[in-house]
């Protein structure tokens, strides 16, 4: 084989990787929304309305295990996006740095620890697991509104405008949830806590 076919060989792999590592991005995003339509069907008196995605994954709950195997490839699929991204970047130094967000948002991911059952928190059985959950939370909250920022700044405006927009809605269901939230660790009745959650 000639050195230029050689080199167009490796070009046309090096393409495939790249699309097959963005491609990951939309496959993590069809794989988590089919595990929060499927994963509760496990989960009797489960109610996505009043409960938060995160009840799916607590100990002790009937679906922590269904929720777990998806969960971690998800996260591996985000950071393989991320990877894509970075190799697409070019001179662009903030697809560049979106690209890194991307992937320590996948990798962080495999440090969420699972909180306790709301009956559970509510006798006082809460534990490091839980209060790493809320820490996790807050890093990854930050971690999102970083990404929408630095896609932002390397799109045109329309994109802009659209990522301004978001973070307003993120930002008014983020407070919503948080101000709801005291009532899970009480095992006080939340509802609509799930679609604020969701809506972030």
């Amino acid at each position: 084989m000639r050195p230029v076919k050689i080199q167009e060989a490796k070009k046309a792999a090096a393409s495939q990787w790249v699309n097959l590592l963005l491609t990951c991005g939309i496959i993590a995003s069809l794989l988590y929304i089919a595990m929060n339509i499927i994963v509760p069907m496990f989960y009797p008196g489960y109610n996505p309305a009043s409960q938060v995605v995160s009840e799916l994954s607590a100990i002790g709950a009937p679906t922590r295990a269904i929720w777990l195997v998806p969960g971690i490839l998800y996260s591996l699929l985000v950071a393989a996006f991320g990877w894509g991204i970075r190799l697409t970047a070019g001179k662009s130094r903030n697809l560049r740095v979106l690209g890194t967000l991307m992937i320590i948002s996948g990798l962080a991911g495999l440090a969420w620890t699972p909180m306790h059952r709301r009956e559970i928190l509510a006798a006082g059985g809460g534990s490091f697991t839980d209060t790493w959950h809320i820490v996790m939370t807050f890093i990854t909250l930050v971690l999102m509104l970083a990404l929408i920022g630095f896609g932002a700044a390397a799109m045109k405006r329309p994109f802009r405008i659209y990522s301004v927009l978001t973070v307003v809605v993120f930002m008014v269901f983020g407070i919503l949830t948080w101000l709801a939230s005291p009532g899970i660790s009480s095992n006080l009745p939340t509802p609509m806590i799930g679609v604020r959650n969701a809506s972030t």
